[in-house]
């Protein structure tokens, strides 16, 4: 099956900084992730501000406009903003594309919320896109100072401690991509053509020495060989002359340079062909829903003060996904036992048909949408809550019962009860009489249908409390009978 998915005129904003500065996740962009239980892919961009990230990822969109490109040396983007488009290639995947503030604004002036933005743009893609300006070297690199702090701000493990180099980021960070704006110089080494992928791993190239200088050049080449992969890398030449750049929004392919035309091209080419779905630990493949309740749940880490962790991340969408998996469950089972019984139930038998039934569908859906359940745990919640839904139900039908079978009684006992309070059973040979009276209604009480399961409990009931009026009637019976037979006896002696 593909799945529900959206598709959205434009973008909007994911995630923002409140009043108080600190990152927020807004609640609309939420509500359009929960509507998508499709796989995503999700692509996000980062780098320096006023590098042209946002025409990338309208490019990717299929559209000019969409992301706020801007003319002028201000920032357009702040926070993080989601645009969800069908996936042009993948018919079962929904495509996300997250543009990012731009890092380094000297506007904003704030290194700490570049860290956050930076590491969710990492926690959050499938693909990570870096754009920069002119060219691979080691100012270019050095810019880059935010993938040597990653271990500050991301931990694989709760227990892992500060400083600790782990080999799992390597597994679960995004593939990336290197973006170079505005290239102006051949692809050679050494008078020998290389490819734009071949440029980068040369760039990335470490010294032997162990000086400190050597370090510092090491350290940021070190950080994304160790934790991307793969890489790679595509160059673009500027799109055209500067009247043109600053109104790129209304520009076609026409009004630009072929040579970046078909440098856009591959490029989208290639992450629509190589940017994989957003997958987790375990292989745990990652839904618009999944991909709302991540960002929800490291977005708070940092709110609190915390260090985001995948670990963690998994532990608490487990809770939310299985959490919201039983309630859709106990949700359907609800409406199908509504819809499908009718108070009360003539028996037990046939009610607990119906309890099956939908018990048996409830654990489906919930199996169905259930999230890295593996001992069971929220599946053993839902039979508890399944259980106690069932002894609601079985309450109501009670009472259903009770009250049914109550205004039958009522109804057909009524001549029965009528004669006794006018004393007509109070006579010689009213015994008899009450009791076939009392067995004709009794019998009409039985073969009406629609008492339920409580029929013969409350009919008991009932006849008990008139025993002791049976008993009265058989006394009197027996004394009038008795007065009538000494009557009779004293008028025939002589």
């Amino acid at each position: 099956m593909a799945g529900q998915t959206v598709s959205m005129k434009e973008p909007v904003c994911l995630i923002e900084n409140d009043s108080d500065g600190k990152l927020r996740v807004v609640r609309s962009a939420l509500d359009i992730l929960d509507q998508i239980d499709q796989h995503v892919v999700v692509v996000a961009v980062v780098g320096l501000y006023r590098t042209g990230k946002s025409y990338l990822m309208n490019k990717l969109a299929g559209e000019r406009k969409g992301f706020a490109l801007g003319a002028t040396i201000q920032s357009k983007t702040k926070g993080i903003w989601m645009w969800c488009v069908p996936h042009p290639e993948k018919g079962d995947h929904t495509l996300v594309l997250l543009d990012t503030e731009g890092l380094g604004d000297v506007e904003k002036g704030d290194e700490k919320n570049d860290n956050w933005i930076f590491s969710l743009a990492v926690l959050l893609s499938s693909t990570l896109v870096y754009n920069s300006m002119g060219t691979i070297d080691n100012n270019a690199l050095e810019k880059l100072h935010y993938v040597t702090a990653m271990t500050e701000h991301i931990k694989v493990k709760s227990n892992q401690r500060d400083g600790e180099e782990s080999s799992e980021y390597l597994r679960y960070f995004p593939s990336f991509v290197w973006t170079v704006r505005d290239f102006t110089l051949t692809l050679e080494v050494d008078g020998i053509p290389i490819t734009a992928n071949e440029y980068l791993e040369n760039a990335l190239k470490l010294k032997t020495g162990h000086s400190k200088k050597d370090q510092a050049y090491n350290l940021p080449r070190s950080c994304l060989r160790n934790y991307f992969t793969p890489r790679w890398c595509f160059v673009f030449e500027r799109p055209a002359n500067g009247n043109k750049m600053r109104r790129m929004e209304e520009l076609t392919d026409a009004d630009l340079e072929p040579s970046f035309v078909e440098q856009a091209k591959e490029f989208c080419d290639h992450v629509f062909k190589e940017a994989k779905t957003k997958t987790l630990k375990q292989g745990l493949k990652v839904t618009g829903r999944l991909l709302g309740n991540l960002a929800e749940t490291y977005v708070s880490a940092i709110r609190s003060g915390q260090i985001p962790c995948l670990d963690n991340a998994v532990l608490a969408l487990a809770q939310i996904e299985n959490s919201s998996a039983i309630e859709r469950a106990r949700a359907h089972y609800q409406k199908g036992m509504a819809d499908w019984v009718a108070y009360p139930t003539e028996t037990q038998e046939e009610l607990s048909e119906v309890h099956a039934v939908m018990e048996k569908e409830a654990v489906a859906i919930f199996i169905n949408s259930s999230f890295k359940d593996e001992d069971q745990k929220y599946q053993l919640e839902l039979m508890k809550v399944l259980q106690e839904e069932y002894q609601k139900i079985c309450e109501r039908n009670y009472k259903e019962s009770q009250k049914a079978c109550e205004s039958k009684i009522e109804c057909i006992f009524a001549p029965l009860e009528e004669q006794i309070r006018d004393g007509s059973y109070m006579t010689s040979g009213g015994y008899k009489e009450y009791c076939n009276d009392l067995k004709l209604a009794t019998s009409e009480y039985r073969s009406e249908k629609g008492g339920g399961v409580k029929a013969e409990e409350v009919l008991k009931e009932y006849l008990e409390r008139k025993a002791s009026i049976g008993q009265a009637i058989l006394s009197a019976d027996k004394s009038l009978s008795e007065a009538e037979q000494r009557a009779e006896g004293d008028i025939q002696s002589p």
